[in-house]
């Protein structure tokens, strides 16, 4: 039988590579298309819209049970989850992955879970390294893979990404991509997948809210030294080597490139945190010490001006960390995946 669903991923440079995607796909594809693009949780989107105008195809905001029908294409709605379940659209309100709702890489696990080989994964322009697990999960149980070619993509960090993880992935530039996604629809695969392994099971019932998944005590992985930065919860490590990734009790999912960047968020604000209370330490000491200067206190005085001066020098050496970790963002290599 032919492939049946095209799951498609984007973030930051992404709706022109959509636009482009859906206006060159035929009419005739005998094939769903679930679209999610990284949004503000509390946006409205016009991408159902967009799309609807560039696209030969029927194009709708995804509503949840709506049956997946060839030749529509239903895009992610913001702050839900996009998923598929039982040849169903399903509209999930778990937790966040990689600080996002709607996620790529939940929907492309559960994509790879109902439809294992009948799924089409496209990763297209993006930061980070979103999608790239869900792209190698669906390669791994018999789908296919796209990739927006890195040198085409406004932001190549997401091709980049997922082509380190799955090589032989094909690439297309945005003129082409509607051409390749059809002939890999048409190609003839089997139509059963191997059986569904509990880890994949859980990863796609968590982003659903299953109640099962939730409830049980057993997590999939092993425990990591770090903590959540969305809950502060232990967070536990899956996968090996280059594709380790990360996910805690209550189910935020992480992989390494958005990790990092939160990390260095969260550190960025620690440091700040730090400055203002080494600041606002020196200017308490130096109004006590204009106080004992005043009631001729002179060794009052002396200790509180020194204090001063020692918490607005420490101020002044967190400052001058934080200007040298700004200039070392900014000259940080353009392509490398990791930036934000």
């Amino acid at each position: 039988m032919p492939r049946d669903l095209v799951v498609v991923g984007a973030s930051a440079g992404g709706v022109e590579a959509l636009r482009q995607l859906v206006g060159s796909l035929p009419a005739n594809l005998p094939a769903s298309v679930l679209v999610v693009l990284h949004l503000p949780s509390s946006a409205f989107s016009a991408l159902p819209s967009i799309l609807d105008r560039a696209s030969r195809l029927t194009v709708r905001p995804a509503e949840d049970g709506a049956p997946l029908v060839p030749g529509h294409v239903y895009v992610a709605t913001p702050n839900r989850h996009l998923l598929v379940r039982d040849g169903r659209v399903a509209l999930g309100g778990g937790p966040r992955e990689n600080g996002h709702r709607p996620a790529i890489d939940a929907l492309f696990r559960s994509a790879a879970r109902w439809h294992g080989p009948r799924t089409v994964g496209v990763v297209l322009s993006g930061t980070l390294d979103d999608g790239a697990s869900g792209l190698l999960t669906i390669v791994q149980r018999g789908g296919a893979a796209v990739v927006q070619d890195p040198e085409t993509a406004p932001y190549a960090g997401m091709p980049i990404a997922a082509l380190r993880a799955v090589p032989d992935a094909r690439r297309a530039v945005g003129s082409e991509m509607g051409s390749v996604v059809a002939e890999l629809v048409a190609e003839q695969v089997e139509s059963t997948a191997q059986p569904v392994d509990w880890t994949l099971e859980m990863e796609t019932d968590i982003p659903d809210l299953d109640e099962l998944a939730h409830a049980t005590a057993e997590r999939p992985g092993r425990p990591a030294a770090m903590t959540c930065p969305d809950c502060n919860g232990a967070m536990f490590a899956l996968g090996e080597g280059p594709d380790t990734r990360f996910r805690c009790r209550v189910g935020h999912a992480w992989s390494p490139g958005a990790l990092l960047v939160r990390q260095d968020e969260a550190a960025e604000a620690a440091l700040w945190a730090a400055v203002r209370s080494l600041e606002e330490r020196a200017a308490l000491h130096r109004t006590l010490g204009e106080r004992a200067h005043h009631h001729g206190h002179n060794l009052s005085h002396d200790y509180h001006g020194e204090h001063a001066q020692e918490a607005q020098a420490s101020a002044a050496v967190l400052r001058g960390l934080l200007r040298s970790r700004l200039v070392g963002f900014s000259e940080g290599p353009v392509h490398s995946g990791e930036g934000h």
